[in-house]
């Protein structure tokens, strides 16, 4: 109650306190409330909700120049703090004050320009060095590693008696146990991942680096045993029985973890009942179990190039769990009626058990829906199909009418061999069938949390809040220096403004690569207990109800469906226990979703290096998708993306090529136009390490015969 009322206070104030008028506002008049009263203040500054200054006065943290984020550092030595909100702020090498990459830490803003911040580490909140990943090695029969994570610059020395027999050129993970002296530090081998040569190796020790296990404990999997192979039949009674419906699956060729089913039907009124089925998670993982909370440690199943680490362990995922075809499974169903405007006009949330009737693949759907093909066993389900496809049109033209955007991002598939090595990379298709299940299960996610937000329960909102103006401002200033004019006033952020300006661009040779950079000038999309909406699908109310097998929230969000609308626990008790379980939980799987990412992302970076190592010498036509201080990167059509470095170009001592910021260009007196964003490119490739996950291009037509025969 004290904390609120300072928090009140200090926030209507909107600069800094002393605590004598803090008391007085809060009318504390007797020695004991006075000391509450700075025990509190302690608290609030220990948890970064209130900043002390100099003079002992209190203030918001939020409005003071302080703010508190992750340092991630470049290895050239500066750095950014990560806040959360989209907003990063640079630190020069200088202004580190000995923090290293990935620490938690309170930065000082020390300028602006524009939406540019640069600010100095005022303090090291939470050393994260838990567990590093890197590669082992005697020197002077003393162990060390080489750590992966070339931006975290510390020197780590083996205890020799916590080895784990560790040999040269093994990967291993090491958990750090203490400090020696300024960055050296002491640790322990506590895995050992295999050779760094070893098939697979490569993946894993990335895996590691993100802090993701890649295997189960043996309290989950003994619980998991437990677990049967089939349904319990006598809990069918009390659900809907569905399992003469015609309903399927359609998902990708090689998934195994299916969580969605459809159905349709056309009704009497001629409006179209959708049925989107979802696997029943949490009637097997059961909250504060070995499986659940391995799972929320988790947060996420996250699929690399040629492996998923689940979620959940196998017998869950890919079985009794996953909507395989032709047998019986437990699921959460959500009909929704639809009119021919595309409006949800009732809908119905229950439990139900269906049997699928087809496991059906986006590849064979789109042969049926753009190719008028009938695949084999896909004949009774033909008609079913093609009004799908009317209703997803008409679902889409309603959410575009609203604002949604979209930014029509093409994506990489790295194509492997059986030991692991990239053998090719293409483009990941997205047909008509990948949009319908996508149009369906964002239908569903809307009206689940329509549901919940009406009824005004702790929910577990998916929320992506407005851009930053000023960022708007700048991507569309950086627009005009290419020569275009786009539709949308800055200060209307609206998402029907962004629609129009991707309309206004979506002639332009340059559109793929505008509409990337206009998605990072778009806020992070994250969980959250507190409902803003979805800006990106200009949704006012949405969750994420449609993959429990590889989301804890999902898994989480049918559990509060159970606790409210099928067991009706509604009170004053529940909803106090979930007031304060969700704020931690949405945090938590927000920040599991970044490293899933960043693994992912990471993961395809050192597989395309590893790919284009075998084609060292060839020539490319390529796109110039950024042009910095440093070069320009090049992207191929297959979104492989190389650097040409400024010095490469500068191979002919008459003509020397500089960076022209008034022009984002790189360019020189011969070649006055130079090289700019979305230029077509004839590159070839100088370099590729696996190791570093970098690609060098150079650009052949500048070489002289000579380079040229050397660059051979």
């Amino acid at each position: 109650m004290m904390e609120d009322m300072i928090l009140e206070l200090l926030k209507s104030k909107n600069k800094a306190c002393s605590v004598e008028e803090i008391s007085r506002f809060l009318n504390l008049r007797d020695i004991q409330q006075r000391q509450e009263l700075l025990t509190v203040l302690t608290n609030l500054e220990s948890n970064y909700k209130v900043y002390r200054t100099n003079k002992d006065n209190f203030m918001l943290f939020e409005n003071s120049k302080l703010k508190l984020g992750r340092l991630i550092v470049h290895k050239k030595g500066f750095g950014f703090v990560d806040i959360e909100g989209n907003i990063d702020v640079f630190v020069a090498p200088g202004n580190m004050n000995n923090a290293i990459h990935d620490d938690q830490v309170i930065v000082e803003i020390i300028s602006q320009k524009g939406i540019d911040l640069e600010g100095r580490i005022l303090k090291i909140v939470e050393r994260n060095l838990k567990q590093m990943v890197g590669e082992f090695y005697y020197k002077a029969g003393i162990g060390y590693i080489d750590l992966d994570n070339e931006n975290v610059k510390i020197n780590v020395q083996i205890d020799p008696s916590k080895t784990m027999g560790a040999v040269n050129g093994h990967k291993v993970l090491v958990k750090i146990t203490d400090q020696l002296k300024d960055n050296n530090y002491r640790g322990e081998v506590i895995k050992v991942l295999g050779h760094k040569n070893d098939p697979g190796v490569d993946i894993l020790s990335i895996v590691h680096k993100y802090g993701l296990n890649d295997e189960f404990s043996s309290e989950v999997m003994n619980q998991v045993n437990l677990i049967p192979n089939e349904i319990d039949q006598s809990n069918i009674s009390a659900r809907r029985d569905l399992r003469n419906a015609e309903i399927f699956t359609i998902d990708g060729d090689d998934a195994k973890d299916l969580d969605d089913a459809v159905s349709l039907k056309i009704l009497p009124n001629g409006n179209q009942l959708l049925g989107v089925h979802i696997a029943d998670v949490s009637y097997y993982v059961k909250k504060g179990t070995p499986i659940d909370l391995e799972a929320y440690d988790r947060g996420t199943s996250v699929y690399l190039a040629d492996r998923v680490i689940p979620m959940l362990p196998h017998k869950l995922s890919n079985g009794i769990c996953s909507l395989n075809g032709g047998v019986d499974r437990f699921t959460l169903s959500c009909d929704m009626e639809i009119d021919a405007e595309g409006n949800i006009v009732k809908y119905d949330i229950y439990e139900s058990v269906i049997n699928s009737k087809k496991r059906m693949t986006y590849n064979l759907v789109n042969d049926v829906l753009e190719d008028k093909l009938t695949p084999e066993g896909y004949e009774p389900f033909i008609e079913t199909l093609n009004k799908m496809q009317v209703l997803a049109k008409i679902l889409r033209d309603n959410k575009e009418r609203r604002g949604m955007i979209d930014f029509n991002i093409d994506e990489a598939k790295i194509v492997v061999d059986d030991k692991g090595k990239a053998i090719d990379i293409v483009l990941r298709e997205r047909g008509t069938g990948e949009k319908l299940i996508e149009d369906f299960m964002i239908v569903a996610n809307e009206t689940v949390a329509t549901h919940i937000f009406f009824m005004e329960l702790p929910f577990i909102y998916r929320i992506h809040g407005e851009p930053n103006a000023q960022k708007i401002e700048k991507f569309l200033n950086y627009v005009s220096l290419l020569g275009y004019k786009v539709d949308g006033k800055v200060k209307d952020v609206h998402p029907k403004t962004m629609q129009k300006i991707l309309e206004s661009l979506a002639d332009k040779k340059e559109f793929l690569i505008l509409s990337r950079l206009l998605l990072r000038s778009m806020q992070k999309a994250v969980y959250d207990k507190t409902n803003i909406g979805h800006y990106g699908l200009a949704s006012k109310y949405y969750t994420h109800f449609t993959s429990p097998i590889r989301r804890y929230p999902d898994t989480t969000v049918h559990r509060l469906l159970r606790t409210y609308m099928i067991e009706n626990k509604i009170d004053n008790q529940t909803i106090s226990f979930w007031d304060q379980e969700l704020p931690a939980l949405t945090l938590h799987s927000s920040q599991k979703e970044r490293d899933s990412v960043e693994c992912e992302r990471e993961v395809d970076d050192m597989k395309k290096a590893e790919y284009m190592m075998q084609h060292i010498g060839e020539e490319f036509d390529g796109m110039v998708t950024s042009v910095l201080s440093f070069g320009m990167f090049v992207e191929l059509p297959n979104l492989i993306e190389g650097l040409v470095r400024i010095e490469e170009l500068n191979v002919n001592k008459n003509d020397r090529y500089f960076f022209d910021e008034t022009t984002f260009s790189i360019r020189s007196p011969k070649n006055p136009r130079g090289f700019r964003l979305g230029d077509t490119v004839h590159v070839q490739v100088k370099n590729a390490s696996k190791e570093a996950r970098t690609i060098d291009f150079i650009v052949p037509a500048l070489l002289t015969t000579e380079d040229k025969t050397k660059s051979k």
